[in-house]
């Protein structure tokens, strides 16, 4: 399932990344289970999706909470619980 993954503010600094487009397995298909397989990466991304880290996601520019289902095509952000300007 192919997605367009968003990183925004200190993510994108942190992640050396704005965005990407992922071709996720079938099984993934909440912020939860994907925040999850974006740990499994390991370095700066195990740091950025730690299970304690505070990240705010959107899917199709709309926050949800972590446990929102998204499909092929949506477009997913990630957003620190402060942007600045």
């Amino acid at each position: 399932m192919k997605v367009s993954v968003l990183y925004f503010a200190s993510l994108r600094e942190q992640l050396g990344n704005a965005g990407e487009e992922l071709d996720l397995p079938q099984t993934i298909t909440t912020i939860t289970a994907l925040k999850a397989h974006l740990r499994e990466r390991g370095g700066a991304y195990e740091t950025a999706f730690a299970e304690k880290a505070l990240v705010r996601a959107a899917v199709n520019q709309e926050m949800v909470k972590a446990d929102a289902a998204f499909k092929a095509g949506d477009e997913l952000a990630f957003f620190p619980p402060v942007t600045g300007g």
